[in-house]
């Protein structure tokens, strides 16, 4: 049994997110600020009459705003019943692994970034921090249903 990842980057990092969560990849557009949010939730834009919150997945982590320019996109994600766009720097590939190919998230005393991971997973000598898209609107996002 394996299982699918599409990996990205923000900086340095390769992260990834299990492919059936994914429902597009987009070009960055502007978000609307909307006020009262909390500061990784860049605001929303409109996705052909839905209405999506964005989220920084930077500043989420705690690693620093995003500045978007051009090449940023927006990944599509469903979250629960809701849709949710991750603003990430560019998307890399599709890559396998196996079931037992997860290695658990060391003990890293109180950093965020812990918090939002399901794992870790190597592939060809690339370490690639597995997200976990539940943990990311768990304390967050209370903004309704989108989807």
């Amino acid at each position: 049994m394996t299982r699918q990842l599409i990996t990205f980057q923000l900086g340095d990092q390769i992260l990834g997110v299990d492919i059936m969560a994914i429902r597009e990849i987009r070009a960055w557009s502007p978000a609307t600020p909307l006020p009262n949010v909390p500061a990784h939730v860049r605001g929303v834009v409109n996705l052909r009459g839905v209405v999506l919150p964005v989220l920084d997945l930077r500043h989420r982590m705690g690693w620093g705003a995003t500045d978007p320019t051009a090449r940023h996109v927006i990944i599509v994600v469903r979250i629960g019943e809701q849709l949710q766009g991750l603003i990430v720097d560019s998307v890399n590939d599709i890559v396998t692994i196996p079931v037992d190919g997860m290695q658990p998230i060391p003990d890293m005393g109180d950093a965020p970034a812990a918090n939002f991971l399901e794992g870790l997973a190597t592939i060809e000598d690339r370490l690639i921090l597995v997200l976990s898209l539940d943990r990311l609107v768990e304390t967050g996002l209370s903004m309704g249903q989108a989807a």
